[in-house]
């Protein structure tokens, strides 16, 4: 699984550390990601999204129909796992 958050689209960037010297190396930041499981009361099914505390916000700001359509309008949103109960 790809470190992509579905709602916003946050990933990884590079850069570089700098010691005290000024000495530059290569560094990549990561993004703050985990799994996280909603009902989507619209579809009446669980599913599980891969993102960010970022986009766990927006999800809480928006709702969930919301944050996911304008996930997908953007093309963040490639496929929705849907969980069997």
């Amino acid at each position: 699984m790809s470190k992509i958050c579905q709602i916003t689209g946050k990933k990884a960037m590079t850069g570089n550390n700098v010691s005290h010297s000024k000495r530059r190396t290569k560094r990549r930041f990561h993004v703050n990601i985990f799994t996280k499981k909603f009902y989507w009361v619209e579809q009446d099914a669980w599913i599980l999204l891969t993102l960010t505390a970022a986009g766990l916000r927006t999800i809480n700001k928006l709702g969930l129909d919301a944050a996911i359509r304008q996930a997908a309008e953007k093309g963040y949103l490639t496929e929705i796992k849907y969980l069997e109960y």
